[in-house]
Order: structure tokens, then sequence, then C-alpha cells
């Protein structure tokens, strides 16, 4: 038994010290390779999620085999896609009493089945922020969303969610800023705004516009203190030349008295 595997490690080491040598293929092996069919990615889509998981679709087409290879012999697949697990952090504004929904899941993970995945929240109270430490469990009655209704002003602050696989894998962390206002709190939105003012009749909805937006009293007060402005400042402008013309005159009296 002991010279059997002492032959056993003289064989294996002959065989690791031995020159190994590369065979090139034969004109026979290289016309098997070529009778094998088998099937190539010709196009990939991008993945249908920026962040999170997400659907890819791949074109495929059979190769091989001395066959003749139509476009129609090629087969569509879809197939799952993560570009990056981080989703950042995204805001809204909303008003107090109202129903907000904050869906961690959404669309494409739903398809693909919604007890596939865990998902975890966590809340930051009060302030809008991605920094982890400031975030702690927060306990949502639907595990894939939160419901927050009727909302209310001390819901504000960041939701995380975290969404791992069946295997423990990060796939997906996204941050939703909430801001709640009062009914009362006028929202500074500067689009709805800049829609108002170029919208007169938003302004005034009781007039019709004809032409002129503004009142007929705005404009003469604008007039009468255009004018009053222009008239000060012409006043001064000619005060200063006629106060300098002076000094000129007694600097040029007195050079004449001192010449005689």
């Amino acid at each position: 038994m002991a010279h059997s595997a002492l032959w056993l490690v003289l064989l294996h080491w002959m065989f690791l010290q031995s020159p190994s040598k590369c065979n090139n293929l034969t004109q026979a092996e290289l016309q098997e390779l070529e009778m094998i069919s088998t099937w190539v990615i010709t196009r990939s889509f991008p993945c249908s999620a920026t962040c999170g998981l997400g659907l890819r679709t791949q074109e495929l087409c059979p190769t091989g085999g001395n066959r003749n290879i139509s476009s129609t012999s090629c087969k569509m697949r879809t197939i799952r896609c993560l570009d990056t697990w981080q989703c950042g952090l995204k805001t809204q504004t909303t008003t107090a009493g109202q129903r907000l929904v904050l869906d961690c899941l959404e669309e494409v993970m739903e398809a693909m089945g919604r007890f596939a995945f865990v998902v975890s929240w966590r809340f930051a109270p009060g302030i809008i922020t991605s920094d982890d430490s400031l975030f702690s469990r927060y306990e949502a009655l639907s595990l894939d969303k939160v419901v927050l209704d009727p909302l209310r002003e001390e819901d504000s602050g960041t939701y995380r969610c975290d969404v791992l696989d069946t295997g423990k894998r990060r796939v997906k962390r996204m941050y939703k800023g909430v801001k709640v206002l009062s009914p009362k709190e006028v929202s500074l939105d500067f689009a709805k705004g800049l829609i108002h003012w170029e919208n007169p009749e938003s302004l005034f909805p009781n007039t019709t516009s004809t032409g002129n937006p503004y009142p007929s009293s705005i404009v003469r007060n604008m007039a009468l203190i255009s004018v009053s402005v222009s008239a000060a400042i012409a006043a001064l402008i000619l005060l200063l030349l006629w106060g300098f013309y002076r000094i000129t005159l007694r600097r040029t009296a007195q050079l004449s008295q001192n010449n005689v």
C-alpha cells in the first residue's frame, strides 16, 4: 500500500514537470466545431430602471450549424438588470390632511413579485437628509410602502427604504424627503407663481384684460413718480452747473485783479 502511494506521488510529480504542449486543432475538429449551433446576444437594450432592479431586453440569434440564419430566427428575452442600487434623495411638498403613499418597489419590482424582496423602512423626523446616522427604524403597516392618511405636520422628514433580494443582497436604497405645510400656508412654488403673473386673469378673476394688465390708477401713480424723480434730478444737475459756473467767474476775476 505504501509502495502504491509512492508510485502515485512520483507519477504526479513527473506529470507536473513534463512540458505541456498546446496542439493545434485539426481541420476535422474545426469542422466539428462549426457544426455546433448556439445562441449569441446581438443586441442589448438599456435597463428599464436607472436605479434599483429593472428589466433589460436582449436579442439572441442562432449561430453555427452550417445553416442559413435569418433575422426571423432570432428571439427576444427579458432579464433582470441592476445599474446601481443607490437611488438618491427625492423631495416632495404636500399639504396636511391629504393622503400620501411612499412606494418603494414601484412597477417593475412589483411585476417580479412582491414577496421576492425584503423591504425595511427608516425615518429621520423633521429634517431632509441622507445622513444614515440620523435615521431610526420605522414600522410600516404595509412592508413595501408607507401610507400616511391623513398626513400630519409631524410626518415631515426623510423616509429611507432598503430592498434586499432573497439572497440578502441589497438591490435598492431610496430616500424620500417629505415637507408638510399647513393648509393656511402659501406654497412658494416659482413655476405656479410665474404662470399666475403671465396670466393677468388669474390675478384679477373678476376683471377682463383689454391689453393693459394693470389698473389705470397704478399706471398714473407710476407716471407721476417717474416725472417727479426726473424733475428733481434735472434741478439738481442745474444747481451743480450754476454753482460751478459761479466758482469759475470768481476765480477769473481774482486772476484779473492779481495781474493788474
